[in-house]
């Protein structure tokens, strides 16, 4: 970790997101809009209702690949926002890439003969079913019981060991469903759909290792302290 390269408060939130423009797409789910002119993180933060070191944090993670906060950095800081930010993370897949990776792959399907167009869809139809159940099971297990954790109250009906134990990999196919493109696809559907798509899938696969590393590294973390402080 070099800690020298790790944004702070007083930069401008406009400098951050020109210098990272894949950043863009966290403001929303942060709770950030645009329109901040030249105000620094801190004070477009504080005006958005925000905990501007919870904002650093997830964008820290999601800018330098070999940041891994310590659990001294994760307790330090106001997470009550972690929880919302994941919820709104899961709309974002659900209802927007999700539904822009299927337009074109609708319309590549279109174009191929035999059952390849078929296999295509009912693959990522599939993989869709499977991050839904995913986020499903988060939303109506894990998320209540760090709500209720982060309110002080004893939640006896579910663990963070339970997350770990059922905790699956939602990108990993992603990686199938691009060798399906790359491998079989013929030269007469190499159209802007083709392209679109591999780019859509590449910025969802790495949004989504992200997401992973932020339950892993900072929600199990926190969860586990929280857990060990009730019971004591």
């Amino acid at each position: 970790m070099m800690k020298s390269r790790l944004f702070s408060s007083d930069g401008r939130l406009s400098d951050l997101i020109t210098a990272h423009p894949s950043l863009l797409t966290l403001l929303t789910r942060l709770g950030v809009s645009l329109g901040f002119g030249d105000r620094s993180i801190a004070d477009v933060c504080e005006s958005s209702g925000v905990d501007t070191g919870f904002f650093l944090l997830i964008c820290n993670v999601y800018t330098f690949n070999n940041y891994v906060p310590s659990t001294p950095d994760i307790l330090g800081t106001d997470m009550t926002g972690l929880v919302p930010y994941l919820e709104k993370s899961h709309r974002y897949y659900v209802d927007k890439r999700l539904p822009h990776i299927e337009r074109h792959l609708d319309a590549i399907a279109q174009k191929l003969e035999g059952r390849l167009g078929q296999v295509l869809i009912s693959f990522f139809q599939e993989y869709k079913r499977e991050v839904e159940e995913h986020f499903s099971h988060e939303e109506c297990n894990v998320f209540p019981h760090i709500r209720a954790l982060m309110a002080g109250e004893r939640d006896t009906t579910y663990n963070i060991g339970m997350f770990l134990h059922t905790h699956s990999d939602i990108e990993g196919k992603l990686d199938d469903l691009l060798n399906i493109v790359f491998k079989y696809l013929p030269p007469q559907v190499d159209d802007d759909n083709v392209l679109d798509v591999v780019y859509d899938i590449l910025r969802l696969s790495e949004d989504l290792k992200k997401h992973t590393f932020i339950e892993e590294k900072i929600m199990v973390p926190l969860v586990k302290h929280l857990e060990q402080a009730i019971l004591s």
